[in-house]
């Protein structure tokens, strides 16, 4: 985009309602895949006041212990007390899974999707990771207040918490960082005289331990910072805001910048190509763009639930691209198995790895094997033969006046 535009994402922190039941329906996929790794999973976790409720349907050989697993999943986030309106060790628990459907099962057996679908996958050259600048600082701005709450740094932090940033660009250039947006659930001690707003002490510092370590390079003079925006914030998690796995899936991604397919990724194992085909376009996004392809590039997969190659691939580079988009998808539909035995094989994806993507983004994080960028180098080399083939082709054309 052309001259001087705002551009804004948002995160949520691990103790968010709706990442509680993320990470809860992740973490009973890593624990069917630890002892099962054909095993089918797709799990669905609600939480409100006092209560969890884990769904779905899931067929393996093993046992999963779902009251203990959640309970412990919950003491780790850090809902270990009432005080914070939701107590692990005290909490209703109800178990609703059931069995994957038979006639699903039938066409996913022979290497078929598990769904049909539209997933989408970007990566652009904005900062070291290749992913967008404000989800990029959504996420570590999250992702401190849980390092300062669980060090003890600023003790009356709670587990529930947002993030927000606006990007000032200039030509799709990255400026400055216009506003930032925290919400941090906290305990009465830090309430004015009122009982109706954190001190001015308080919020100056969650400026200074929360945001300027994290954002503090892109911060000037005119960066506005909402803290605590309502006054308070002590009532938070499902006490007084409901969650449901998959609903946080712009997060999840790439911060609103690109279209989203709509299917969610916790809770379902990888034959879920709403899952392993978005870490798929994300794979090969970030390869063709670390090869200098392109600046950035949007990739599109298409599939009919029961078949194994996609119905569809499209890439975008938005003009920023060394070759056209449709010698780009040549080299896509070469370079990468995009059935889903395919996806599953080359990411290695039947491990219990998924509790860990549940929070601060799927994508943009070292450690998985959707990041790396291993065929960076066999993209480059093809599309630079392609270049001087197609160039010496041009020349034998005769031209008539």
């Amino acid at each position: 985009m052309k001259g001087r535009y705002l551009f804004t994402s948002e995160s949520v922190g691990n103790g968010h309602p709706d990442k509680m039941c993320d990470q809860i329906s992740d973490a009973v996929l890593d624990a069917v895949l630890k002892d099962d790794s054909k095993g089918r999973v797709a799990c669905e976790t609600f939480c409100s006041m006092g209560l969890v409720i884990v769904g779905g349907e899931i067929t393996t050989t093993t046992y999963v212990d779902v009251h203990k697993l959640v309970r412990q999943v919950l003491l780790d986030i850090g809902y270990n007390h009432p005080k914070y309106g939701f107590d692990a060790n005290t909490c209703s628990i109800l178990n609703a899974i059931n069995k994957q459907s038979p006639d699903i099962a039938q066409g996913v057996d022979v290497g078929g999707a598990g769904d049909q679908g539209i997933m989408f996958g970007y990566a652009c050259d904005e900062t070291p990771e290749l992913m967008p600048l404000a989800i990029m600082l959504a996420h570590h701005l999250v992702e401190r207040v849980e390092e300062v709450r669980k060090k003890g740094i600023l003790k009356y932090l709670g587990p529930d918490c947002k993030s927000q940033v606006t990007i000032e660009y200039e030509d799709d250039k990255p400026l400055r960082v216009d506003a930032v947006v925290l919400a941090c659930q906290h305990t009465e001690e830090i309430l004015d005289k009122s009982g109706k707003r954190i001190t001015e002490k308080a919020r100056k510092e969650i400026i200074e331990t929360v945001a300027h370590p994290m954002v503090g390079k892109m911060i000037d003079v005119k960066t506005k910072f909402y803290i605590n925006e309502t006054g308070k914030f002590v009532l938070g998690g499902p006490q007084c805001d409901t969650g449901v796995t998959g609903r946080k899936i712009i997060v999840d991604t790439y911060g609103g910048v690109v279209p989203h397919g709509g299917g969610a990724f916790s809770g379902k194992d990888p034959t879920k190509v709403d899952r392993s085909a978005a870490y798929m376009a994300r794979y090969i996004c970030k390869n063709i763009v670390s090869a200098g392809l392109a600046k950035k590039c949007l990739l599109q997969l298409g599939y009919a639930i029961g078949h194994p190659q996609p119905v569809s691939v499209m890439a975008d580079t938005f003009g920023t691209g060394k070759i056209s988009e449709q010698r780009l998808v040549e080299l896509i539909r070469k370079h990468f198995d995009l059935s889903p035995r395919g996806i599953i094989q080359t990411l290695d994806l039947l491990k219990p790895i998924y509790q860990k993507t549940a929070c601060y983004g799927h994508f943009g994080r070292p450690g998985f094997s959707w990041e790396r960028t291993d065929k960076a180098e066999a993209l480059k080399k093809e599309a630079q033969s392609y270049d001087h083939s197609h160039i010496k082709e041009s020349k034998k054309v005769k031209v008539y006046a």
